[in-house]
């Protein structure tokens, strides 16, 4: 039977009810596992199984969006599998690979002349995309680094905004606006 799991993941950490299928079953409090995010692929560590996904209510994130309403139109993402041995050996890497840049990328932030603190950075699991954690809230210059980012061919870099009280979400798209607040999108 499938079941969801409130499964933790990020380097700032995120918490999310993610879809546990059957050939999962037996996950526990604690269990390594990868999951797809909005951001990618992660490694996730489970924190709770909650039952089954009709008697779970429908998040899109828990923890800074805790008293959001429950979204029952947006399907859960799936935990994808057990960590491998393997997949611990790539998030290694990568947490390597990030001390690394760390310097590099303060660098290049303070060439751009940009108005943001990095905090932290993030490789997805599977090396596709690099998140970068700026102390900021979102705007002009963290679209500034994305796009100085992109053309400097530096890959497909995020950069999530994060402030005292957590991430930053993205604005919705569906309540017009986008650039500014005239509303005119």
């Amino acid at each position: 039977m499938t079941s969801v799991a409130l499964v933790r993941y990020g380097m700032i950490p995120e918490v999310s009810r993610f879809l546990v299928g059957e050939e999962l079953s037996g996950l526990g409090r604690g269990d390594r596992v990868v999951v797809r995010t909005h951001r990618g692929l992660l490694l996730g560590t489970v924190l709770e199984v909650v039952g089954q996904p009709a008697l779970a209510p429908v998040f899109e994130r828990v923890g800074s969006d805790a008293d959001a309403a429950p979204n029952d139109d947006s399907p859960l993402s799936p935990v994808v599998r057990r960590a491998s041995a393997d997949d611990l050996r790539s998030d290694e890497q990568n947490r390597n690979d990030t001390h690394t840049a760390f310097r590099d990328w303060r660098n290049r932030i303070a060439e751009w002349n940009l108005d943001l603190e990095l905090i932290d950075l993030e490789w997805t699991l599977d090396g596709q995309k690099l998140i970068l954690y700026v102390l900021n809230e979102r705007g002009p210059d963290c679209t500034k680094l994305a796009l100085q980012a992109a053309a400097a061919g530096l890959g497909i870099i995020e950069v999530q905004p994060v402030t005292s009280d957590g991430l930053v979400a993205a604005p919705d798209p569906s309540a017009g606006g986008g650039c500014g607040t005239c509303g005119c999108h």
